[in-house]
């Protein structure tokens, strides 16, 4: 038996995001003499958090009523203007603001870094006395007698590839607390495991999600506009395809520009990423592009089933927040509101009752709260997109959020989702294969010179964290009938089919390629993978992002 440290806190919390420190910093505004610890795998706070971004500010400004009047304030950058289109081939067909509920607005609103809010987060939240600790993956839920949760073990370190310690090994740490609060992002690791051990998708059922993927340039003098922003829906994807891009005009000449890609689709030989750079060869991009500089680049899966898909969110001793609990707006494209939202609302029932062994308050309260009341008046938007594609089920989709607003209720009720992601495909004889032109780098990329504009590293010998439930699945299922398309929706590179001495085809993961998506574990055909978390401080390094 390996000998490990024990911490004792009141609260521990997987996941230095906005969920998470908005958690912390509640708990310690309100109860400074509250132990509270958060973990990171992330090199630091924020190396791992990407979002688009524009961000609705209504739930910063309840945390940290003060923070529009800090010099050292992360998000300067008001949107001013806020543009719509649907691409053909050739052609942008602009759509009118008026045509929008009031809901899909974005005045108020900011451009910036997810990555420097949570950094700004982060100070706040030491600075009232929360302990914080990067480069460190939980890896397990720790159990009492009683079958509750009451922490977490952190993951060893210096590992070798076959098990053996290194020479600076040091074994993981067991957080024991009070209340164990997962905040990992979409997809979380721990948050997958509490979700099936305890039954949490009983009645919601399976979640959506989509993949987004990022760019930030770095423009010529006059060209980017700040508070300047563009959504598209349509080309490259064809109608049956969910997602669309948007194009953000920050400070200092840096021009993002991103796409999300429904993981409900159906066609095995598409590839996100290169959707992604085929939409910056449109006729209205080169003019924007050229002449700039591309600095960065991340993606991430997003959750996307909303207010019907969202688990039950409490367990004894612990509860679900932020993106792991499914709160972002589809619609919109934002998450971070409802994240830090959630942070502030458990906080409060941690607070209404510390020795409660499960917090209610947060499991029954959230439908009726700020987050309940954005998510419920999209809810049918995404299940009328899958199920109609594109004009019809957007179009429905407006249809039913205007209902919303002006009679507050939908003449379709509430939609189920039909399919979880990982069961749409169709057999490759079911479709018409899709080929993607080479990258000419000056406005499309490779997967491997993307990832290095990532900062991805993670430590070469340590075991592969992405884990096969059966090996021989990607050669004898995926291979015949999907053509493998682990190769082509993961964003980083990270799956190959190569072909041996022999002539034999072989199945290669590229693990230190990883940017902690979790694309793969949602969208295997076969549910072979499982991400797992890496050694600590490994993956992206989204500065900026």
């Amino acid at each position: 038996m390996t000998e490990r440290d024990h911490v004792n806190c009141d609260v521990v919390i997987v996941g230095a995001g906005p969920a998470g420190l908005a958690a912390a910093i509640r708990l310690k505004q309100h109860a400074p003499d509250m132990s509270v610890i958060v973990v990171e795998k992330g090199a630091e706070p924020g190396a791992h958090s990407l979002s688009g971004m524009v961000m609705d500010p209504s739930a910063l400004d309840e945390l940290l009523p003060d923070w529009r009047h800090d010099p050292d304030r992360p998000l300067r950058t008001a949107v001013t203007e806020d543009h719509f289109a649907v691409l053909t081939a050739r052609h942008a067909i602009p759509l009118p603001e008026k045509l929008f509920p009031p809901l899909m607005s974005n005045r108020g609103c900011f451009i910036g870094s997810l990555g420097e809010v949570v950094k700004y987060l982060a100070r706040k939240a030491e600075d009232l006395g929360v302990d914080i600790y990067p480069a460190i993956a939980a890896v397990e839920l720790l159990f009492d007698d009683t079958g509750r949760v009451n922490g977490i073990l952190t993951g060893d370190m210096d590992v070798n590839k076959d098990g053996t310690h290194g020479k600076n090994y040091t074994p993981g740490m067991e957080l024991r607390a009070k209340h164990t609060l997962l905040a990992e992002g979409a997809r979380g690791s721990l948050s997958k495991i509490a979700i099936a051990h305890f039954g949490l998708d009983r009645e919601s059922g399976f979640q959506k999600f989509g993949t987004g993927l990022k760019e930030v340039w770095e423009m010529p003098p006059g060209r980017v506009t700040p508070g300047r922003i563009m959504h598209t829906l349509g080309w490259p994807l064809d109608r049956k395809t969910g997602g669309g891009s948007f194009v953000y005009h920050g400070e200092n000449n840096l021009l993002t520009v991103g796409f999300v890609v429904h993981l409900d689709y159906e066609n095995p030989t598409l590839s996100p990423f290169d959707e992604f750079q085929r939409f910056k060869t449109h006729p209205t991009m080169p003019a924007l592009l050229n002449g700039g500089r591309r600095i960065a680049y991340g993606a991430r899966a997003l959750t996307e089933g909303g207010w019907q898909a969202v688990p039950r969110l409490t367990f004894p001793g612990g509860a679900l927040i932020g993106c792991a609990a499914g709160f972002m707006n589809v619609p919109r494209i934002k998450g971070s509101h409802n994240a830090i939202a959630s942070g502030i609302q458990v906080a409060d029932a941690i607070l209404a009752k510390p020795d409660a062994t499960e917090l209610t308050a947060w499991r029954d309260g959230w439908r009726h709260s700020r987050i309940g009341r954005d998510l419920f008046a999209v809810r049918n938007v995404k299940p009328l997109w899958s199920r109609h594609g594109l004009p019809t089920g957007v179009a429905l989709g407006a249809l039913d959020m205007w209902c919303h607003t002006i009679i507050g209720k939908s003449p379709f009720g509430t939609m189920r989702h039909t399919k979880p992601d990982w069961e749409t495909f169709k057999p490759l004889s079911d479709v018409t294969p899709i080929t993607y032109p080479k990258p000419d780098h000056v406005l499309t990329f490779d997967r491997l010179s993307s990832v290095f504009l990532s900062g991805t590293t993670h430590a070469e010998n340590q075991p592969c964290h992405l884990k096969l439930a059966n090996p021989s699945v990607p050669l004898t299922r995926n291979l015949p009938l999907y053509g493998e398309p682990a190769r082509l929706y993961c964003p980083a590179g990270v799956y190959e089919i190569a072909k041996t001495h022999d002539g034999e085809d072989s199945f290669i993961i590229n693990a230190q390629n990883c940017v902690h998506c979790k694309t793969c574990d949602i969208k295997d055909p076969s549910r072979n993978i499982t991400w797992t978390a890496p050694e600590g401080g490994g993956g992206p390094m989204y500065a900026g992002m």
